[in-house]
């Protein structure tokens, strides 16, 4: 049976939802709004379905099943979840580290960034703390199915990566029902496909890290995703020098130098990725890293305002 599907003569349909923790927001262009809602409500199911699978708030999720067997023995899980870690594993190579799905293990309560926390952990205490997070640790068994920490202890969380993939996947279940254009936003991780109902490329504002309300520039994009990580989203300032949320996976001491950035591709999972990495990385190793990807692109803003860029991207 043939799916109804949508052109780009019509409206835009928009919903919002806090799914995974998160603010999403759906577009869909159609002629039909009952059909809009329709997918949307697909789509919103969809991210509910990969939350239950990789939240660790939930004890029987396959996410903490794995966790609470660290050091133990081997997890059996399914296919999804097997594919996302080999992929997460992947990026960690790439990134030497930079990127970690084993940082579960930093312990909260030394790095709560609430308006509490008035100094930062001595560097031994932060190192002592890092001691778990290993990507190498981490074995996967694709044949039979399961996943091992090696250490007590070892937590692994899909945070860098989880709204990504979300996105891409609500994306795939719109598109099998022949939504030809739309966007699905999670909270600035955002993969857009199509264009409007006037024919115009999606046009997307790049978050200012001093004004998280007004962005500093505007994109025109299509069939392509965005992600931006920055430290406007969660810090604390201390002794009047402001400390991102993102920790150095081999420090376990928190990013300076770098208030956002931004990366372009054509998957929200890669973007969402590779954002965090490249704020662990620094300016020249993380812009080196991109420059040596195809169809990638990043936009730097350090602490001084200070505007860099991959090689293939211009800003006017």
């Amino acid at each position: 049976m043939q799916e109804n599907s949508i052109s780009t003569i019509g409206q835009s349909y928009k919903q919002s939802a806090k799914l995974m923790g998160n603010h999403f927001e759906i577009t869909v262009v159609s002629d039909d709004e009952a059909m809009a809602n329709y997918y949307i409500g697909l789509a919103i199911a969809e991210i509910l379905r990969i939350e239950k699978l990789l939240t660790t708030f939930d004890e029987n999720s396959e996410t903490n099943l794995i966790n609470q067997n660290a050091g133990i023995q081997p997890v059996k899980v399914s296919d999804e979840i097997i594919a996302l870690i080999i992929r997460s594993l992947r990026i960690s190579k790439l990134t030497q580290g930079a990127f970690d799905i084993s940082y579960g293990s930093i312990d909260k309560q030394l790095w709560n960034f609430d308006t509490n926390m008035k100094k930062l952990p001595d560097a031994e205490t932060a190192k002592n703390m890092v001691r778990l997070i290993n990507y190498r640790d981490i074995i996967v068994d694709d044949k039979a199915q399961t996943v091992f920490l090696k250490e007590k202890g070892m937590r692994i969380g899909f945070g860098g990566i989880g709204k990504g993939y979300a996105a891409e996947k609500a994306k795939q279940v719109l598109l099998d029902k022949g939504v030809n254009s739309g966007i699905v936003n999670a909270s600035g991780d955002l993969t857009a496909w199509g264009y409007q109902p006037d024919g115009s490329p999606w046009t997307i504002g790049i978050a200012h890290p001093d004004m998280v309300d007004l962005p500093f520039s505007y994109m025109n994009i299509t069939n392509m995703a965005v992600a931006t990580s920055g430290n406007y989203e969660k810090y604390v300032v201390i002794k009047g020098k402001k400390y991102s949320h993102t920790i150095n996976p081999r420090t376990g001491m928190p990013v300076t130098g770098i208030k956002s950035v931004t990366i372009i591709c054509n998957n929200a999972e890669m973007a969402d990725a590779l954002a965090t990495p490249v704020t662990i990385m620094g300016i020249e190793s993380g812009l080196y890293l991109i420059n040596q990807l195809k169809g990638i692109g990043c936009i730097i803003i350090d602490d001084n305002n200070q505007l860099f860029t991959s090689k293939n991207i211009n800003l006017a």
